[in-house]
């Protein structure tokens, strides 16, 4: 059983290398049917974000979205949906992410092989993540310091 929860099954496999996923999108799609429920598509999307202060929409700016939604069935008649919106540009990978969700979602056969890729690609964000934290707190400056600095410039 995966405990990651199924909206952050995109953003994992998303974190993996496109040639692994799109290999294991392709092996579920030769043991089942697959429909496109709509094509997959990739375009711009608007970021929006919400101002702290007033809470007000503001537009960050255009990022890259890929979306795809898919049925699979296997040849005893089971059916799965799945789906997935990235930030991304790829409609291919969108699709083969949906692939892997909807096998996944559905338990058909081999899912657990979609469950070890989205637990390792959950470790890859989460290091990514870790690391970018790191980053981001080696570059905090104190500023508080600043003001006293003035202020003993000041007495001499």
């Amino acid at each position: 059983m995966i405990d990651i929860p199924r909206k952050e099954w995109a953003a994992a496999l998303s974190a993996l290398p496109a040639k692994e996923v799109k290999a294991a999108a392709e092996s579920f799609a030769s043991s089942c049917g697959v429909r496109d429920v709509t094509l997959p598509q990739s375009g711009l999307g608007l970021f929006t974000l919400r101002d702290g202060a007033f809470h007000e929409a503001f537009h960050l700016g255009e990022v890259p979205v890929a979306r795809a939604h898919v049925v699979l069935r296997t040849p005893d008649g089971h059916e799965s949906s799945g789906g997935a919106v990235i930030i991304d540009d790829r409609a291919t990978i969108a699709r083969a992410i949906a692939v892997i969700d909807g096998a996944l979602a559905g338990r058909l056969p081999g899912w657990e092989t979609a469950a070890a890729l989205v637990e390792r690609g959950y470790s890859a964000r989460a290091g990514k993540l870790a690391e970018r934290k790191h980053i981001l707190a080696s570059t905090r400056v104190d500023f508080s310091l600043l003001g006293q600095a003035d202020e003993e410039d000041g007495d001499e």
